[in-house]
């Protein structure tokens, strides 16, 4: 019996961010002789470099957001419009990061109009029945992907340390199913994209009416069982509730041209570890010399 090949798909945008901004506060920018800003790229390779030695992928790809409107700003133009603009120092990072990826011959994926969690949504549904699949992100968002043969390892403080959720510890964890999140955002909200969801409801009581009604069309078909002061706030916010409903669903049906066989991950390439030289990136080449990956990460 063949083993099943192992997907390792990466939030570009969530773990450029981070590693940009977990050097950014004290300003080690890590410019080159160029006066390129290298800091979030280092960050960001380390945290693909580490996973791929911890999780041993078969294949891999990256997600990335395609500019900065979406459908979701379509649907309701005050999404994410809280968010400040990226510093001038990690403007040419984005461009240099999927540069870097390219050069270590792993697939950028990305389609405009569609955000990276979308990306991830689609491959991942669309290559789960014939591969395991391992999500590396920083979003708590990315959650409602988990199935039966996908994993989500969200970041935590530092290098190579992830709290990993599988479909079944998710549901130990949170009382309701990957999909019901979906729901649970909805009522709650998400005030880092912008949208309230239903005014003072919050996620404990999310959680809770989710877990009890099964989801929003179960909620609004019982609202008589809810608290005088939950129907109130539900009945004044039905508008906003399915709006954001919209806005909180991963799409899974995104066009994306993209083959499981061009994944395929194994010898780092000379032309990736020439461009590590050219960029002056000195913290990965350091972490690949302590490493000592100089064959493959496949065991």
């Amino acid at each position: 019996m063949n083993k099943r090949p192992h997907l390792l798909l990466i939030d570009g945008m969530a773990l450029l961010f981070r590693a940009f901004y977990a050097t950014a506060v004290t300003g080690q920018f890590m410019v080159n002789s160029k006066g390129m800003p290298t800091n979030g790229v280092q960050g960001f390779l380390r945290h693909l470099l580490l996973a791929a030695e911890n999780k041993k992928p078969t294949h891999v790809a990256v997600c990335w957001d395609m500019g900065s409107k979406t459908f979701r700003n379509d649907l309701y133009g005050e999404y994410k419009a809280n968010r400040d603009v990226p510093p001038v120092e990690m403007i040419p990072q984005f461009d240099l990061a999927k540069e870097t990826v390219e050069a270590f011959e792993i697939p950028n994926v990305g389609v405009a109009g569609y955000e990276a969690d979308d990306c991830l949504g689609t491959l991942s549904s669309r290559f789960k029945d014939e591969a395991d699949i391992s999500i590396l992100t920083g979003d708590r968002d990315i959650l409602q992907l988990l199935d039966d043969h996908v994993e989500v390892h969200l970041l935590q403080k530092g290098f190579g340390n992830y709290k990993t959720y599988t479909k079944a510890a998710f549901m130990d964890e949170y009382g309701v199913t990957p999909r019901q999140f979906i729901d649970v955002k909805a009522l709650m909200g998400d005030t880092s994209d912008g949208y309230p969801g239903v005014k003072g409801i919050g996620e404990k009581t999310a959680f809770k009416l989710v877990s009890r009604f099964g989801n929003i069309g179960g909620i609004l078909e019982h609202l008589g069982e809810l608290t005088p002061s939950q129907q109130k706030k539900i009945e004044a916010g039905l508008e906003m509730l399915h709006l954001s409903r919209k806005l909180a669903e991963i799409r899974c049906d995104v066009p994306v041209a993209f083959s499981l066989e061009e994944a395929r991950f194994g010898q780092i390439p000379e032309t990736f570890m020439e461009l590590m030289e050219e960029l002056e990136l000195k913290m990965v080449k350091r972490h690949l010399v302590t490493a000592r990956i100089n064959a493959s990460f496949i065991s």
